[in-house]
Order: C-alpha cells, then sequence, then structure tokens
C-alpha cells in the first residue's frame, strides 16, 4: 500500500446555496448593478388610452360637423367603457378628461362640455357597471338612463345659457303637439293640462335614454365579445333575438 492510498479523503465541497461560488458571486453583484425594470404594460395602458380617448373625441367630432344619424352616438361612451374593462377604473377617468381637453382643444369649452356630461361619465360608469361581469343589463341600463337624463337637462341648461333663450319652451312645444295628436286619434275631446305635457315631455326624455341605453348595451355586447372583454349577458330573450349564444 502506498502513501498516497493511507492518506484521507478530502470533504467534497457542498454546492448548496449556503456557500456561493465566484461564478455566482459574480451574477449577485451585476444582477445589484442592473437598473430596475419597468412594468411591461405601463406603456401599453398610456397608449391604449390616449388612443381610445381619441377615438371617443374623433366619433364626437365627426358627428358633430357631419351626422350620420343615430349610428356614431351609439359609440360615442364606448370606447371609454373598454378603457375601463381593460386598464382600470384610474385609466378610464384619465380617458374621459383626456377627451374632454381634446375637445376642448378642437371645439371650444362649452361643446366639449357637452360631450363629458353625459358621455365621458356614462362611459365610466358603463364601464364600472360591466367590470367583471357582475352587474345585470336592468340594472345598468337604469343608471345610464338617469345619468342620460341628468345630462339632457344639463345640455338643455347650458345651451339655453349660450343662445339667451329658454329652449324647454321649444321641447314643451313639441310634446304638447304630440300629446294633441294622441288625444286626436283617441277621439278625446278633452285638451291636456300643463302639468300632463311636463311630466309626458320627461318620460318621453327618460324612454328616449332607456331605448338608446338598450342599444348601447347591444353594440358592446357583439362587439366587446370580439375584443376578448365580454360584458354581462343580456337577458335570455335578447339573446334568441338576436340568435346568438356566448
Amino acid at each position: 500500500m502506498s502513501i498516497l492510498d493511507s492518506l484521507p479523503d478530502e470533504p467534497e465541497k457542498d454546492p448548496s446555496p449556503g456557500s456561493p461560488t465566484p461564478h455566482n458571486h459574480w451574477l449577485d453583484k451585476e444582477q445589484q448593478l442592473m437598473p430596475p425594470q419597468l412594468k411591461a404594460d405601463a406603456p401599453l395602458r398610456m397608449v391604449e388610452t390616449a388612443f381610445l380617448a381619441s377615438a371617443a373625441s374623433l366619433i364626437w367630432f365627426i358627428n358633430f360637423y357631419f351626422p350620420l344619424g343615430p349610428v356614431l352616438r351609439i359609440f360615442f361612451p364606448v370606447p371609454i367603457a373598454l378603457v375601463y374593462l381593460r386598464w382600470g377604473r384610474r385609466a378610464a377617468w384619465m380617458a374621459a378628461l383626456t377627451s374632454g381637453l381634446l375637445l376642448t382643444v378642437l371645439m371650444g369649452p362649452a361643446r366639449s362640455l357637452l360631450f363629458v356630461m353625459p358621455y365621458g361619465f356614462m362611459g365610466v360608469l358603463l364601464g364600472a357597471t360591466w367590470y367583471r361581469r357582475r352587474v345585470p343589463w336592468i340594472v345598468s341600463i337604469t343608471l345610464g338612463t338617469l345619468l342620460g337624463t341628468l345630462g339632457f337637462f344639463f345640455r338643455l341648461w347650458l345651451l339655453s345659457v349660450l343662445s339667451g333663450e329658454d329652449l324647454w319652451i321649444y321641447v314643451i312645444t313639441q310634446v304638447t303637439e304630440f300629446i294633441e295628436w294622441v288625444f286626436f286619434n283617441l277621439s278625446l275631446l278633452a285638451s291636456p293640462s300643463v302639468f300632463l305635457i311636463q311630466v309626458g315631455a320627461i318620460a318621453l326624455i327618460v324612454l328616449n335614454n332607456f331605448i338608446y341605453l338598450f342599444v348601447v348595451h347591444l353594440a358592446a355586447w357583439l362587439l366587446f365579445d370580439r375584443l376578448g372583454n365580454p360584458i354581462p349577458r343580456p337577458p335570455r330573450w335578447v339573446q334568441v333575438l338576436m340568435d346568438y349564444e356566448g
């Protein structure tokens, strides 16, 4: 037996994390010197918010100077609601504010207010009710109808102040002619009272906003499903009527 065979074996080095090798030690120093990386979704959030805010402003701008009937009006609150579904409440408020500022530059502050109230706020409201798909349609449509009715009276008041005329009188005149036509076709000899005309005007405004919100929900339901941001499912009769399963 040689002397080398009689020497004790050297203990093997423990490759556990407690005993870092020089290579690992160098990697740790390199990672410490690297600057912290920004979140990847921050630029995407900013770009999408700006793009959708610009889209909402552009839809309002085109419809104001080149009205195409109710087609573009359906999509007034839709881009801001999409911002809420994709990036949350703060981004939706930023989109509504950005749309108002952009329209202020393009059309003036008065006309930008006509968009922000109610359509900018409506986009945030619809996004909040559609978020996580928990609120049924009847609730979101009712809340949107109330906001749309308040927005109608706000626009009426603002335009009356700017024009120096009471535009509510024009609305009452139109409603009076409609109610008199209904009374005539029903062979009613009584003339409508002032109170009935006022109630009829408010009822027609609420009904118009309710129908508008229902159509907005239909458009968003069909569009957002294809974009990967679905909203709550409509009532069963709507799905059967639209021949849509989803």
